[in-house]
């Protein structure tokens, strides 16, 4: 499958209805708290099942004012053509670099990519501006110690879910408060943009295909209170978007957060700035995550040939 179906596919459909099953099976993350989940996905009793971890990995960490920023690095087979710095999901309460080797090494050596993925502080106990205070440090050390440390420019950026979000706001807090643009591409799946909520977000109800919108909105609740929302800081929908890097938007029409990236894809084109929307038709919120989705290895094949165009000069607008 090398192109976007117009309808899902039943293989997809059949997915959905075994993964509504699923977390009907599972408590909810609200009942269980972050720190049960957390210990869930390393003892691999999430929906995602056991981690693999890539015998490639390293790690690395450097000072901050709050305590020390790590990274995962993970190097290319070949050459090295750059650094894509990585930022992780888990509605910014889950999660770990870790948790994504098998995808990071897949992006590595499928574009000459080092990558490095941030480890940032977690809500509920580092609520907002935690999170991306460490994402904007992580990017600035990237910027000037890259080609030393890492063997290549800062070149690109991305993430899924809560990372797309702490992507973008990266990408503007670099603009607005360091006057820098290192990024030549942004990949930014099934992103959250808007932390008051999109009528997606709103309307989709309580049906459990990994997000719906209670969960979304525990997750928003530990992340940032409600007065702060309407800060573009913590909703980019509402940030000034010129200067942005060519951006790729990925999401599924099955996604509570559907909205936030057609409404940025919008903004992000109105803006001038080149974008590309991949609208995947029956997926849900992290689809391309689960290697046995209809979807995921084509979405990943995707995302890498626009990074690639972008690393190459030769990317058009669409």
């Amino acid at each position: 499958m090398n192109e976007i179906p117009d309808r899902a596919p039943a293989p997809v459909l059949a997915f959905n209805e075994q993964m509504e099953r699923d977390c009907r099976q599972l408590p909810p993350v609200w009942e269980v708290g972050a720190v049960e989940a957390r210990r869930a996905r390393e003892e691999g009793k999430s929906l995602l099942g056991p981690l693999t971890l890539s015998e490639r990995a390293t790690d690395l960490a450097f000072s901050a004012p709050d305590g020390p920023v790590r990274m995962r690095v993970i190097e290319p087979a070949g050459e090295t053509r750059g650094v894509f710095m990585h930022i992780h999901g888990g509605g910014w309460t889950l999660g770990a670099p870790h948790h994504q080797d098998p995808l990071l090494e897949n992006l590595a050596d499928s574009t000459g990519l080092t990558v490095a993925s941030v480890q940032y502080r977690l809500a509920p106990e580092h609520p907002y501006p935690a999170g991306p205070d460490d994402c904007e440090r992580a990017a600035l050390w990237l910027a000037r110690h890259a080609p030393q440390r890492l063997g290549g420019e800062l070149a690109a950026i991305g993430g899924e879910s809560a990372g797309a979000h702490l992507s973008a706001v990266t990408c503007l807090r670099l603009r607005d408060r360091h006057n820098l643009a290192p990024f030549r591409a942004a990949l930014l799946a099934y992103g959250v943009y808007d932390l008051r909520g999109t009528p997606s977000m709103r309307r989709f109800g309580d049906r459990p295909l990994i997000l719906n919108t209670p969960i979304t909105s525990w997750f928003i609740d530990r992340f940032v209170p409600l007065s702060g929302r309407d800060d573009p800081d913590a909703s980019p929908l509402l940030a000034d978007l010129a200067g942005m890097p060519p951006a790729m938007f990925t999401v599924g029409d099955a996604d509570p957060l559907l909205d936030d990236t057609l409404f940025m894809d919008i903004r992000w084109k109105a803006a001038g700035i080149p974008s590309q929307l991949d609208l995947w038709p029956g997926a849900v919120h992290g689809f391309d995550l689960f290697d046995d989705h209809e979807y995921a290895a084509p979405a990943r094949t995707r995302m890498h040939r626009f990074l690639n165009s972008a690393l190459d000069g030769t990317l058009e607008a669409r």
